[in-house]
């Protein structure tokens, strides 16, 4: 198991993020955060809706293109919380089937990086799932695809799943299975990620819900 704090700090850039499992104390807890290297992906900022949470242009005057920046990351289907990293996350809740949400997109197209759409969703009984929705070559071709279902988590212990590997131009997109962290609270996962490269942060501990912001000064 990796700690999440030292996993953050030693990455740059994993680009946008999610965390899910519990706490010490055996709570649920849901990590999404948001990075960017552009002046269009930098300027933005979380708000919280009626059902969760949105992006939204911190100086709406210099948005250049808001179709991959702008979207409901964290949206509730029934008692269920649904957490991605684009748009996939109406289309879930649409369909009302995380799988079949899934299935209906892609990976993002913004070549030459082909970002792959990530995606959890929390149940009531702490059960959850994540999804990667990768280029399968790398290079825009198949759609690749990936769940991993978990009947809970040990307490203290989270699953992460991000966009990059790292930086890079292409980026790298992530690979292989969730990664196993120890768990972390809410301050220590905003400072560990990259000062220049964050954006904002979405908490959900226990049903209470933090944000921070990078442009609100947070």
């Amino acid at each position: 198991m990796q700690d999440l704090v030292e996993l953050l700090k030693a990455n740059p850039y994993p680009g946008r993020g999610i965390v899910v499992g519990t706490n010490d104390a055996g709570q649920p807890v849901v990590y999404y955060w948001i990075m960017g290297r552009s002046a269009n992906s930098r300027n933005r900022i979380f708000t919280k809706t009626d059902d969760g949470i949105r992006t939204e242009a911190f100086k709406p005057e210099l948005v250049e293109d808001p179709s991959l920046i702008i979207y409901h990351p964290v949206r509730t289907m029934g008692d269920s919380l649904v957490v991605t990293n684009g748009d996939q996350t109406d289309t879930i809740v649409e369909k009302g089937d995380f799988v079949a949400g899934c299935l209906a997109r892609e990976f993002e197209p913004d070549a030459p990086n082909f970002t792959p759409r990530i995606s959890a969703i929390l149940n009531t009984d702490k059960s959850f799932a994540l999804s990667i929705l990768k280029s399968q070559d790398g290079k825009g071709g198949r759609c690749l695809r990936e769940f991993f279902c978990y009947e809970g988590a040990d307490e203290g212990t989270g699953y992460f799943l991000s966009t990059y590997v790292g930086d890079g131009n292409p980026l790298p997109s992530f690979v292989g299975e969730p990664v196993e962290v120890a768990m972390a609270n809410p301050d220590d996962v905003w400072a560990a990620l990259d000062p220049d490269n964050k954006i904002s942060l979405y908490c959900n501990v226990a049903g209470k819900v933090t944000l921070y912001n990078k442009h609100l000064g947070d």
